[in-house]
């Protein structure tokens, strides 16, 4: 699906797949650790700048269909979205698409690669196709993409910082994962 923009040149169409990124980030932990955490999506609001009140449909968790709910906040607008699981490889990858998998918006995917005593995690966000709700022009689009991934960056920074805390907690007074 394609718009042509407004702005600037009118003969100008605008292609979804141009609206993606991938960031990474070096975890101390193991990959299944680093998967487990990522899939438990009620978790997300320990890193997310974005994201709050996650949670599986009910006697749902994360496998392939398994749907969730979550509410975002962004420019002082808040909304929830509804997100189908279509990769769910403990240790490997975890991927979620925004709208679901057979009409969705935006794929979310996170992957998992030992490196060392730890995990290189990458996160990877792909706009599927073009909805005036996420912008009718090439600056919202670009403006969007760009915003997700500082978000995407704040995410992985916070993951391997929260990891790092509860392992050194670890050592000195026992577990602590909440």
């Amino acid at each position: 699906m394609s718009i042509t923009t407004r702005e600037h040149d009118r003969s100008e169409i605008l292609d979804a797949s141009r609206f993606a990124f991938t960031r990474r980030a070096w975890v101390d932990a193991a990959p299944e650790r680093v998967y487990d955490l990522i899939s438990d999506v009620s978790a997300i609001h320990r890193w997310s700048p974005n994201a709050a009140d996650v949670a599986y449909d009910q006697n749902a968790g994360p496998a392939v269909g398994a749907w969730f709910s979550g509410s975002n906040h962004r420019n002082g607008k808040q909304w929830t979205t509804r997100s189908q699981i279509t990769q769910a490889e403990p240790g490997i990858v975890f991927t979620f698409i925004v709208g679901g998998a057979d009409d969705g918006i935006v794929r979310w995917s996170w992957t998992f690669e030992t490196r060392g005593r730890g995990t290189l995690v990458q996160q990877s966000w792909q706009l599927l196709r073009l909805d005036p709700v996420l912008g009718t022009t090439p600056a919202d689009l670009y403006a969007l993409r760009d915003y997700m991934a500082d978000s995407a960056e704040i995410t992985l920074v916070a993951l391997a910082q929260w990891i790092a805390e509860r392992d050194h907690s670890d050592t000195v007074g026992g577990p602590r994962l909440t």
